[in-house]
């Protein structure tokens, strides 16, 4: 893919929101988390961890979140998997980013 330092998968797939096979451009942020749901079709829950500076007492606190994030079919994922994920057109009501690479465990 032109502007993401990521390997093309080597299965294909006939998915239409594919970055790789279809036709979905990505742009926006690039967010690195660990799968924690993959449950349902087509779909992953990625959580991401990161720190937020409380002003009144001077320190920071961990916070997470959770992104719904659409898999391609050309991409296999595992609970507890590294992955990379990019920021695209919404394709649902909750999913506006796309997988684009499994980092492993």
């Amino acid at each position: 893919m032109v502007g993401l330092n990521v390997q093309v998968p080597e299965t294909t797939c006939d998915d239409p929101n594919c970055p790789f096979h279809g036709s979905l451009p990505v742009r926006g942020q690039i967010l690195e988390g660990v799968v924690v749901s993959n449950k349902a079709e087509r779909t992953i829950s990625v959580e991401r961890s990161y720190y937020k500076f409380i002003k009144k007492y001077e320190r920071y606190e961990k916070r997470k979140s959770k992104i719904n994030v659409h898999k391609p079919d050309c991409l296999d994922v595992n609970i507890g998997d590294s992955v990379k994920v990019a920021e695209c057109r919404p394709l649902s009501k909750t999913k506006h980013f796309v997988l684009v690479e499994v980092k492993g465990e």
